[in-house]
């Protein structure tokens, strides 16, 4: 009696993942830097993604050792939170607390929305200042940023009405004594204008609160218009429109890292559409966002009103 044909040698597929168990395919693979959430929905509506050999499926949940692929390719899946970093262009008229008293409109509401973590502000500007702002998601890098011990520059476009004489200006260089201590700019450049409107291109070691309007008060001189322009080897694109962020790639990230002293931390790969915007930012404004300065050596570099 002859034997019944053996079927044909299948992939074993694994059974699915219990319910409840792990996190979601989508929250998963976005932790790798893969892409982002919705791209990833989208890849699983397309089947391009499977769990244990079986086709992924919206919903889904899955474990680390399990196997996933995309397109046939195994994923690794990587429980390691990866830190994040962006560069908004403030406009005047933003608050940079989380939530307003008054309902007026915060930085905040202009970012992406993040699943897990939250996006810590980097130094504030107040309500009547725009300019660059830096977000992290890693707490200990926005600190360090910060503190005083980091000696970090900060360089503002500033117009002031008055008569700025160059007594004046060798007085702010030199040092002056406000309510909370002593405070100084430690570069004063001449940005143009006539008259009792004037622009200059200031730089700060430190963040209190109102301080470039302080400093100019202290003579008598009243700030018109502030913009923050750099914050250490960070510019602001000249293209980056106000109300409008930029993800940072790794290698500026990196940078961040390097400012506040830091080992770096993983760093969350660009997407396509974010890396796609930053190329676009750095063809129109003729440079790159982060520029390594000289070692030992600030001021300005390239001033852009």
């Amino acid at each position: 009696m002859s034997k019944a044909p053996r079927p044909p040698n299948k992939r074993a597929v694994e059974p699915p993942p219990e319910p409840g168990k792990g996190d979601k395919l989508q929250k998963a693979l976005a932790k790798t830097g893969l892409g982002s959430r919705r791209e990833i929905e989208r890849w699983i509506e397309q089947g391009r993604l499977t769990i244990g050999g079986r086709k992924a499926k919206l919903g889904d949940r899955v474990m680390l050792g399990e196997r996933v692929t995309l397109d046939g390719k195994p994923v690794e899946l990587d429980e390691t939170e990866r830190v994040r970093c962006l560069l908004y262009h403030k406009p005047v008229g933003e608050v940079c607390s989380r939530k307003d008293p008054e309902g007026r409109r915060t930085v905040f509401d202009s970012l992406p929305e993040l699943q897990g973590g939250r996006w810590i502000v980097v130094g504030r500007l107040d309500f009547n200042t725009s300019g660059l702002l830096l977000f992290t998601t890693d707490g200990e890098l926005a600190h360090k940023m910060m503190h005083p011990s980091s000696t970090i520059e900060r360089e503002y476009l500033v117009r002031v009405m008055g008569n700025a004489t160059d007594e004046i200006l060798d007085t702010l260089r030199a040092g002056v004594i406000l309510d909370d201590g002593p405070a100084r700019f430690t570069d004063i450049v001449d940005g143009g204008g006539d008259g009792i409107n004037r622009w200059f291109y200031v730089v700060l070691m430190e963040g209190r609160n109102r301080e470039v309007r302080r400093l100019w008060e202290s003579q008598g001189l009243t700030v018109s218009r502030l913009k923050r322009v750099r914050y250490g080897e960070v510019f602001i694109p000249s293209k980056l429109k106000k109300g409008e962020w930029t993800e940072l790639p790794d290698r500026d990230v990196e940078v961040l890292y390097g400012m506040a002293k830091l080992p770096a931390k993983p760093i969350m790969p660009l997407g396509d559409k974010s890396r796609a915007k930053l190329e676009r930012l750095a063809k129109k404004s003729g440079r790159e966002t982060v520029r390594r300065l000289a070692s030992g050596k600030g001021g300005f570099q390239r001033r852009r009103k």
